[in-house]
């Protein structure tokens, strides 16, 4: 599969969620794009003809650009808070579920990096309506690593003076591996958020009971 269409679930269809098939193909195109040229220098003929269509026939599907990228958005937004969610509901110790949640977060940025590029970094390319919309999921993203650092501190597990500042570096560290993740580097997914889960583990200062 190119990685411009990897969708966010991993199905064997990328962005197989998406329908009709038409609005499927541009999305598909717009991600590419978005991550490739940025989405100011992206035009909606760009998006239209990656995606071997009109112009006109974009705006059956999407009124606008902006719309488009919400979409983009909104389906990445929600694949990560399910994410980060799953891994602090998880049974286990803080430490338990501190990893399996820097893993599959981490797995996730690497493996959809064109993806993740433009979920994580057009946010300020939203429309004010849609930009809080997602804010709002961010915040819940937040919300899940912050608890599982305060139940490891609570248990002893975790020494943090500073559980918010500590929360947003463990996502800012997760997140930024879409910028520089490179399919032919010397690391799998897999290996990389294996060695986030670890470093992670080592700034919180935890003890694994």
């Amino acid at each position: 599969m190119d990685a411009a269409e990897q969708t966010v679930g991993g199905e064997d269809k990328p962005w197989g969620e998406v329908t009709p098939e038409a609005a499927r193909r541009l999305l598909v195109a717009a991600v590419e794009a978005f991550a490739e040229r940025g989405y100011h220098a992206t035009t909606t003929r760009d998006i239209a003809g990656r995606a071997g269509m009109s112009p006109a026939a974009l705006y059956i599907h999407y009124k606008t650009k902006e719309e488009l990228l919400h979409r983009i958005s909104r389906i990445g937004h929600d694949k990560a808070l399910e994410i980060l969610e799953t891994a602090a509901d998880a049974p286990g110790t803080a430490a338990d579920r501190l990893d399996g949640a820097v893993r599959s977060f981490v797995r996730w940025h690497a493996g959809h990096h064109m993806t993740a590029r433009v979920v994580q970094y057009e946010l300020d390319a939203l429309g004010a309506e849609h930009r809080t919309e997602i804010v709002g999921l961010r915040r819940r993203s937040d919300a899940a690593v912050r608890r599982i650092l305060n139940e490891g501190v609570a248990t002893g597990e975790f020494d943090v003076p500073d559980v918010p500042g500590t929360t947003l570096a463990v996502l800012s560290l997760c997140i930024d591996v879409a910028r520089w993740f490179n399919t032919e580097g010397r690391r799998t997914p897999d290996e990389v958020g294996t060695l986030y889960a670890d470093l992670v583990l080592r700034m919180v200062g935890a003890q694994r009971k």
